[in-house]
């Protein structure tokens, strides 16, 4: 762009000259605000604002007039855009230096629920692939109530019926719902309210019992410190339940010790809790080894003196509950889980390659095979594939009592379920070392196991090869 003669006027020199620098500035004034860095142009502009006001003076001071009003309309024009980018200039941003970008990455995200809860924008950290993102309203998974009140009463014909509804479930998806369980409700109520008076603390609070990395217990605000995406939108709290006499006080001690003495009767709650789920989970492994064929002492005495994990799960609301999961699609790497849920729902399980939800019961306690038991079993029980979902208004609460071995047990399938029609699928190994393996070198998913498994293998050639 440049300024044109008209009629053929012939002038100076001079004016030829500004011309061309008039022409000059304004298509450097076009390069200028269309480029996204502007930096390296920066003295460059203001060195022509301050040249051309100058040249431009002699023009309008000219006794010889231009034939056409059109120069005067550029020159006005020109002189009105160099007056208004020298008065009107934004400052160039500072760009954050190579230390600040470090110390921003030294800080991890961390999810506080009380203000997260509220925003319109959820960090990109929370937000789902869209291959894994869930419909909020699965159709509901129609599957009947296990009642286990005669089997707890010593009736030898329950037990065989809830063994036989038990050993489908777990054939067919390993997932099954226990009512008539013999679990106290005040108990239950009791654990559910002391969950919600701990996570409406703030979190500077609740960060006394801040979950290490690399650790299975304490409270951890969405995983934040160890992962940086698909980050579930959820708190949780756990803690280390151990069945062993010489541990009897195992949870309240640890939540005392992390959070003051004044949690004293919160400890006292879930070390009652944990000794019920417990017992609960010794009376599921009976019906368990019944269905199997191995008698229901077998995995009963295997896991009599379990080394569990406990944790609360609490889901605030999110405004954008279709981008993000309260918890991913996953098997539990554990054994058994046991899970209350309250009443507001968001539990989905896989069935078929087809997800559904499962509807909140109080009186009823959803229980699921995990890993361990899949691989201690020799696969003939399913890991069960689940995931929980989150909504816009409502918190929603879970209790989740893992059971694992005693560390020192091996898990290994008994004889009788090898043989030329089923031979191993799994190497031996003890939970801590499948625990080691999901808290240092893999995120828990539906792959989990055949991970660990083909790690174990990889371990051990090298282990040879060295030897």
């Amino acid at each position: 762009m440049g300024l044109v003669l008209v009629n053929g006027s012939k002038w100076g020199g001079e004016r030829v000259c500004v011309c061309r620098r008039l022409g000059a500035y304004i298509r450097f004034q076009y390069l200028f605000h269309h480029f996204s860095n502007k930096r390296p142009w920066l003295f460059f502009h203001r060195f022509y604002q301050l040249i051309s006001l100058p040249l431009l003076l002699p023009l309008l001071t000219t006794q010889t007039k231009p034939r056409t009003t059109l120069y005067y309309s550029l020159l006005i024009i020109n002189i009105a855009m160099a007056i208004d980018c020298i008065t009107t200039m934004h400052p160039i941003m500072p760009q954050p230096s190579n230390q600040e970008i470090k110390e921003q990455d030294q800080h991890p995200l961390v999810f506080d629920a009380s203000v997260l809860r509220h925003q319109l924008h959820i960090p990109s950290q929370f937000i789902w692939p869209d291959e894994e993102k869930a419909c909020l309203d699965e159709p509901e998974l129609q599957i009947p109530f296990i009642d286990l009140g005669g089997f707890l009463s010593g009736d030898p014909l329950a037990a065989t019926e809830a063994s036989r509804l038990v050993g489908e479930a777990c054939q067919k998806h390993g997932f099954f719902l226990v009512v008539n369980h013999g679990i106290d409700r005040q108990l239950i109520s009791d654990a559910h309210l002391y969950m919600d008076n701990f996570f409406s603390l703030p979190l500077s609070h609740k960060q006394r019992a801040q979950r290490m990395p690399g650790e299975h217990c304490g409270y951890a605000s969405s995983f934040t410190a160890r992962f940086s995406s698909k980050l579930p939108w959820k708190e949780t709290l756990s803690f280390q339940y151990s069945a062993c006499n010489n541990s009897p006080t195992l949870v309240k001690d640890y939540l005392c010790d992390k959070m003051g003495t004044e949690f004293q009767q919160f400890g006292n709650v879930y070390q009652d809790y944990c000794e019920a789920m417990s017992n609960l989970s010794l009376g599921i492994m009976e019906l368990l080894g019944m269905s199997l064929g191995v008698g229901r002492a077998y995995f009963r005495e295997f896991f009599e003196e379990n080394n569990s994990i406990m944790r609360l799960n609490y889901y605030p609301p999110c405004q954008k509950p279709d981008l993000t999961l309260g918890t991913g699609p996953h098997c539990d790497p554990t054994s058994l889980t046991i899970l209350h849920q309250d009443q507001v729902g968001g539990l989905q399980v896989c069935v078929d390659n087809e997800w559904h939800s499962i509807k909140p019961a109080f009186n009823a306690f959803v229980v699921n095979v995990g890993d361990t038991f899949m691989a201690l079993s020799n696969g003939r029980y399913k890991s069960c594939l689940h995931r929980a979902v989150v909504n816009r208004e409502t918190t929603r609460k879970s209790l989740a009592f893992f059971l694992c071995p005693r560390s020192d047990k091996v898990v290994s399938p008994p004889c009788e379920l090898v043989d030329k029609m089923s031979p191993r699928l799994y190497p031996d190994f003890t939970w801590p070392m499948l625990l080691e393996f999901t808290q240092k070198h893999y995120r828990a998913d539906m792959k989990t196991l055949e991970a660990f498994t083909n790690w174990l293998q990889r371990k051990s050639t090298h282990s040879n090869f060295i030897t």
